[in-house]
């Protein structure tokens, strides 16, 4: 096959626009008549429609991604009922596919010549990767931050969970669907700064406690 397709992998943290960037990039597919689809894999659950939805409000229709979904098995599936290729395949919340997943997207490019761009978070709260990120780093064909800027001025690294108080919490499931009120975008020196913080205020108490006895 003479077409020659890419996986890239667009990655930022939470509110760096990149899923309105990605239904931007649908939209401009639609205007030009290119032929493409979006998905996403059905662990992000804030919208009980199958809807990639941006924060700014704009929102398309998706296909889910279930976690035993064989994308390449799909593709192949796609392209027989439509009778033709796929031109792009936008994919949102790509930290949340699978290492096996991550290669089927790849086999997608490489045996069929489409293109798959995958938008999605590099890290986790404690800052570790992803597995879906961590393997698209390893294999994709291009790499692009979306960057944006925390409030000290810096570039936004870590998505640090919340509570209720604006307290950073170290502990926990990987994955914890949320939105403004649970995950901040930080740069790396305020999120260490932020947990000194926490930890001298948290441990204050056992040394006046210790002192007075």
């Amino acid at each position: 096959m003479n077409r020659k397709g890419k996986l890239y992998f667009r990655y930022g943290t939470m509110g760096s626009a990149k899923t309105a960037l990605l239904l931007t990039t649908a939209y401009n597919f639609e205007e030009r008549g290119m032929k493409y689809i979006c998905m996403k894999p059905i662990v992000d659950t804030r919208d009980s429609r199958n809807v990639i939805k941006s924060r700014i409000g704009i929102e398309r229709e998706c296909r889910w991604i279930y976690n035993d979904t064989d994308l390449y098995m799909l593709a192949q599936e796609l392209f027989e009922d439509s009778m033709t290729i796929i031109d792009w395949f936008l994919i949102d919340e790509a930290q949340f596919l699978s290492s096996e997943q991550v290669d089927q997207l790849s086999r997608i490019v490489d045996d069929f010549g489409s293109n798959v761009i995958c938008y999605g978070l590099r890290t986790d709260f404690r800052s570790r990767l992803f597995e879906g990120s961590r393997r698209l780093f390893e294999i994709a064909d291009t790499i692009d931050e979306i960057k944006s800027t925390c409030t000290c001025g810096r570039k936004t690294i870590i998505n640090a969970r919340i509570d209720h108080k604006g307290d950073f919490i170290e502990d926990g499931q990987q994955v914890e669907i949320g939105g403004d009120d649970r995950y901040i975008a930080i740069c790396r020196k305020c999120w260490r700064n932020k947990r000194i913080e926490q930890s001298r205020r948290d441990t204050l108490p056992f040394i006046e406690l210790k002192t007075h006895r």
